[in-house]
């Protein structure tokens, strides 16, 4: 290659004297330049917002802002204080300093001979650890309900708790007849500091695989399949260095970290699944999450609770709407049957669902929680079918269509992260906020979506920035479709008690959800929470008919309200 100084030119030499003329015009016009923008020139710069203090996450050092989550600083610690749990005040050593299930107490204060529908009983729960000692400090994750198995009734009782070892509940008698109360110990405080720890670390205790395949020598194949996680952060949280191929949406912002393929190019990425778990727990946080001290029930009276009938009214009529706060209970059930505290909720026969969801075109989107909506549908609409999409059923997306009445349905999982054990085209695994921007909404229009179990894994700060792309698109969603019907379904009870999926992540994401569109008028919060917890079903992530129809009836009774 010839190099500039080694390149002949045929161009004439110019003379000395219109040369140095040609110089000093030019330095001329440059000293000219400076001194006017030295002097309040034409100056362009892009705005930029004034970041928030960061806040440090523990064992990385990322640092993110409230800027970065994309909301202000005010919100960020509204946000905070929502989510605000105690931890122990000293630095625990030995299983024994824990909370302990077996020596834990609850007791129902100033117990009656018998009371009235919509009277209220309170609870008093002592924490004690396994010496027996009162515990000084709060942070224990208890759960209570009252229950009569026969009459196939419960409630759920928020605990409060008072930062000294003692909580209380206040249990609402919602129903005639008689009752029980049950308190079990979901975490100890020493675990759920564990938990809350491992969440904002830089510890991946989930892992994914990326499919990268292409074509290869001789008309072959090659499929490549590594290692994927999420990258968040100044510096990630996962792989560092040039190690990865990096997939960012370019709405969201999102980017998704794949191990460099040895073959392929980092466009190959063509289909994605679940991957290994990886436990970060050493040996004594094993031993804190034991099953015999976890999700445990504890000794307490339990002395039955008479209940006479009142003739004052228990309940609303309140029509269902948009904007309705939720109360705590949010229900009872009565004979497996879902009593909204929130509206004048109502049972759907196959028929009335079916003349409910007339001209509606309803778009489910989320996880396999949502799929249990989608399901149940299927099942009990007259008439509609399952279209064919060459889809994996669990995996999606599926689509149900009803002709006489006009009714199609549609289901959706949200994007990665996602824990799917299945294979799935990553051109299908969509963001809930990217979606929403593609339906034009209206009357017909009912978006259903749900955003949490599969985000127990990740930082907080993540499902921060994720929750308000999600606002964002629901808001200009009903200001160019007002009419638009848009459900926001809260996060199951997660069944599993482990360092990988717990009540209390999910409890916390609901809770950040729940804030974050509080203020946004025309949103509707169907909180499947209270539902899920105080069943007499075994919780699972996955909950059984009986209380998926009565979600559906929830749902429903929005969407055509008495």
């Amino acid at each position: 290659m010839v190099t500039p100084s080694e390149k002949k030119s045929n161009a004439p030499v110019c003379r000395l004297r219109p040369c140095a003329l040609l110089q000093a015009c030019l330095l001329w016009t440059l000293f000219c330049l400076a001194i006017w923008a030295l002097n309040g020139g034409i100056h362009i710069k892009q705005f930029q917002p004034p970041r928030p203090k960061p806040v440090p996450r523990n064992n990385s050092s990322s640092i993110i802002s409230a800027f970065d989550m994309g909301i202000s600083d005010e919100e960020w610690q509204r946000l905070q204080k929502a989510i605000d749990w105690p931890i122990p005040d000293q630095e625990i050593t030995h299983l024994s300093q824990s909370t302990s299930p077996v020596h834990s107490t609850f007791s129902i204060v100033g117990l009656k001979e018998s009371y009235k529908v919509g009277e209220k009983i309170s609870v008093i729960i002592t924490a004690r650890d396994h010496n027996k000692n009162l515990k000084r400090y709060g942070g224990d994750y208890f759960k209570a309900k009252l229950f009569n198995a026969k009459l196939k009734a419960s409630v759920y009782g928020e605990v409060v708790d008072h930062r000294n070892g003692t909580y209380s509940v206040a249990l609402l008698l919602p129903w005639e007849g008689q009752a029980q109360v049950f308190v079990r110990l979901e975490h100890s405080s020493e675990v759920v500091q564990i938990l809350k720890k491992y969440r904002e670390s830089s510890f991946p205790r989930t892992h994914f695989s990326g499919y990268f395949e292409g074509p290869g020598p001789n008309k072959t194949r090659i499929l490549e399949v590594v290692e994927c996680n999420l990258k968040w952060g100044a510096d990630g949280s996962w792989r560092k260095g040039d190690c990865c191929c990096e997939h960012k949406d370019i709405k969201t912002g999102t980017v998704w970290q794949c191990e460099r393929p040895k073959k392929l190019s980092c466009d190959k990425l063509v289909r994605h699944s679940g991957g290994r778990l990886e436990n970060p727990l050493n040996l004594f946080e094993q031993q804190l999450f034991t099953q015999n001290l976890t999700n445990v029930a504890i000794k307490g009276d339990k002395k039955i609770i008479n209940i006479l009938p009142s003739t004052a009214p228990i309940g609303t009529m309140e029509k269902c709407r948009s904007g309705m706060t939720t109360p705590v209970p949010a229900g009872f059930y009565l004979n497996d049957v879902w009593k909204s505290f929130v509206c004048n909720t109502r049972q759907f026969s196959p028929a009335q669902m079916a003349n409910c969801l007339k001209n509606k075109i309803v778009y489910l989107m989320g996880d396999s929680t949502t799929r249990q909506w989608f399901e149940f549908l299927e099942i009990k609409v007259p008439g509609i079918k399952r279209m064919d999409l060459h889809t994996h059923p669990g995996g999606g997306p599926l689509m149900a269509v009803e002709l006489k009445n006009n009714i199609i349905v549609h289901w959706r999982v949200h994007g990665v992260p996602l824990r799917f054990g299945k294979v799935m085209p990553i051109t299908d695994l969509h963001y809930i906020s990217n979606d929403i921007d593609e339906i034009a909404g209206g009357a017909h229009a009912v978006v259903v979506f749900t955003y949490c179990a599969h985000l127990v894994f990740h930082p907080i700060t993540f499902y921060v920035y994720e929750v308000a792309k999600i606002r964002q698109s629901v808001v200009e969603l009903l200001s160019r479709a007002p009419e638009t019907t848009v459900v926001i379904k809260s996060g199951n009870t997660a069944g599993l008690k482990n360092i990988y999926q717990s009540d209390w992540h999910m409890l916390q994401l609901n809770t950040v959800m729940q804030e974050m569109f509080r203020d946004i008028d025309g949103v509707i919060f169907v909180d499947v929470w209270q539902m899920t917890s105080c069943h007499y079903l075994r919780e699972h992530i996955h909950p059984g008919p009986v209380i998926i129809g009565n979600e559906i009836d929830m749902l429903l009774s929005y969407v055509c309200p008495a």
